[in-house]
């Protein structure tokens, strides 16, 4: 500002002469000059301005984006966490399941075991004869007091029921 008030008292000066009229105009040429380069300077800087702004603008939106994008991140990685802490206690809850019924498999297969010995002791300890024919018609005779033919013709069974009050004669044909 002090350079435009000493042209200013330099234009005053020249002036009152006439060669101040061929200054002036060279210090009005310069003084334009001047001002189309301030104003040059001036739009020159509002338009990096603008162009500052806008960058700013344009990472600020970039911040907001990563930021919520990290917060997304955050959140599916929480809920990663919650599945696999469910996961881990349904693997401890399955593996005590498993040497539970590995201990059951064991201990039934230890009962197997007795058992076949037991069974095998007890097949050991009874032997089981059969009686002749001639024995077991006698003692059926014996239970049901019935008299067999057996020599009757093949299909045909007879024989005489010896009750406690009479005896009845039994025909069947098998045929």
């Amino acid at each position: 500002m002090a350079a435009f008030h000493d042209m200013e008292e330099l234009f005053q000066g020249l002036l009152s002469t006439n060669h101040a009229a061929a200054q002036q105009r060279w210090l009005l040429g310069c003084y334009r000059q001047m001002m189309e380069q301030l104003l040059e300077a001036q739009d020159g800087a509002e338009q990096q301005l603008q162009e500052i702004l806008k960058t700013e603008k344009d990472v600020a939106q970039c911040l907001l984006d990563a930021k919520e994008q990290a917060c997304q991140e955050v959140a599916e990685l929480q809920q990663i966490e919650a599945k696999l802490q469910k996961a881990s206690e349904k693997d401890t809850h399955l593996k005590a399941s498993l040497l539970q019924v590995t201990r059951e498999l064991e201990d039934l297969k230890e009962i197997a075991a007795d058992l076949e010995k037991r069974e095998k002791e007890v097949d050991e300890d009874t032997t089981v004869t059969i009686p002749a024919a001639m024995y077991v018609a006698q003692l059926y005779h014996r239970i049901s007091k019935i008299a067999w033919d057996y020599e009757c013709e093949p299909g045909m069974i007879k024989g005489i029921h010896c009750g406690p009050s009479i005896a009845q004669p039994i025909h069947l044909d098998s045929t």
